[in-house]
């Protein structure tokens, strides 16, 4: 984990047994780590800071393993129940500036009924339409349903980004079409990179989607549930419609080695005729041009004439040949 001197807490709220929603600030929760009775906490935490997580271990009263978790640098989509909670790794696109969307970030999340934690390295969308939801008094009802609002956000921004990816499928394939070119060896690797990047983590997200489903019976409600599953199935398309994009991807780049390979073998062809044309001219004229005593028309002043017409026939007797062949 690398030093930095951002806060640990991102942002972070709590909603009262009143249902009042306040907003938490780092000195809220690093003096009293304690709920108050009925209340329920989210707090967003930076995994790059080091506070952060000495706290999850320390005052925060968080399992080893489920702050090792948080706290990874590498993970892929899952959802497992742990002891009394949830923990959850999901992946969203990275609309970050200068940022590549298909460089899927994650956002891991340990959720109970009263405290959900989720920690980042890097913005995402998601957790902003979230604290606005907050911030706007109308939070999730539940943690259940804050989990529930996460992955549909994450869900809702991979859409146009699968949509943009089938779009450039059909330009690149228009475009070859048309001016009978492939295009540029650049455009067609980083469309694959694009698709793959993409296909790595939303096929497993699916999984951890339907994990969450059947492991949180009694955390999640059949509204949350029910939505979920059409998360899910939203997944499950965009899943296929990357399988679809990447054996477009295949078959374009199949028909450019397919092309070049056709091109490679005419121009082939094509030095074997002339070299099959040539062959006996060298042959004669090698022939002829020995210099030696007893060659035919030494002494006529025709001989050269009635020799090159000799080849040009020879040459037009060949290609006669090769066209009646079809070879021409």
């Amino acid at each position: 984990m690398t030093e930095t001197h951002d806060p640990p807490l991102i942002i972070g709220f709590a909603i009262g047994a009143d249902g009042a929603v306040r907003e938490l600030e780092w000195s809220d929760i690093s003096k009293a780590a304690a709920l108050k009775p009925g209340e329920r906490r989210w707090l967003h935490l930076n995994r790059k800071v080091d506070a952060a997580r000495d706290w999850l271990g320390g005052q925060g009263g968080l399992d080893p393993m489920v702050v090792s978790i948080l706290f990874q640098e590498d993970t892929r989509p899952r959802a497992t129940r742990h002891t009394d909670g949830m923990l959850l790794n999901f992946r969203g696109a990275n609309l970050n500036p200068g940022a590549e969307p298909t460089d899927m970030i994650s956002i891991r999340i340990w959720a109970t009924e009263d405290l959900v934690i989720t920690t980042r390295a890097y913005s995402i969308r998601a957790i902003d339409d979230l604290a606005d939801a907050y911030r706007a008094n109308q939070p999730p009802a539940t943690h259940g349903e804050l989990v529930t609002f996460i992955v549909d956000r994450l869900t809702f921004r991979l859409e146009p980004i699968v949509a943009r990816l089938e779009e450039q499928a059909d330009e690149l394939e228009a475009e070859w079409l048309d001016q009978d070119t492939p295009p540029p060896k650049q455009k067609l690797a980083h469309f694959r990179r694009s698709a793959l990047s993409l296909r790595r983590y939303i096929a497993p997200q699916k999984e951890a989607i339907s994990a969450l489903i059947r492991e949180s019976d009694d955390f999640l409600s059949d509204p949350a549930k029910l939505r979920l599953r059409e998360i899910q199935d939203v997944t499950t398309r965009l899943s296929e419609d990357l399988d679809l994009v990447r054996e477009r991807a295949v078959v374009i780049q199949e028909q450019i080695v397919e092309q070049r390979g056709e091109a490679m073998n005419q121009r082939l062809f094509v030095l074997a005729i002339i070299s099959a044309v040539f062959l006996p001219l060298g042959f004669f004229t090698g022939l002829f041009g020995v210099n030696i005593g007893g060659m035919p028309g030494v002494e006529s002043a025709y001989a050269f004439a009635i020799f090159c017409a000799a080849l040009v026939g020879l040459t037009a007797g060949l290609m006669y040949l090769f066209k009646k062949a079809d070879w021409l």
